[in-house]
């Protein structure tokens, strides 16, 4: 993703510091439930598309069904996700 000139990010990577800060204990508690996909679907008003990866998981296709109302462009393998790097060229 990088190095196609994006900026790869994934909920967990922003919910799991909000979690421990706030004192949950286990998956599935008040505190988990009020920050875990509420935190990754606040992103969604800062992304431009979802990458979509093969495999069964539930979470992940509720953020499918988010991303497409609200029109994010859904891709299901790194090849579909345009390459917006600018070539550099040797000197």
């Amino acid at each position: 993703m990088f190095r196609k000139a994006h900026i790869p990010l994934i909920g967990e990577w922003v919910a799991l510091p909000l979690l421990h800060l706030a004192g949950s204990k286990e998956i599935g508690d008040n505190i988990w439930d009020e920050i875990q996909y509420p935190a990754a679907h606040r992103l969604f008003e800062k992304c431009d598309a979802v990458l979509r990866l093969e495999g069964a998981w539930k979470g992940a296709d509720e953020d499918v069904r988010i991303a497409k109302e609200r029109g994010l462009q859904i891709y299901y393998s790194l090849d579909q996700v345009p390459n917006f790097l600018t070539p550099t060229y040797d000197k």
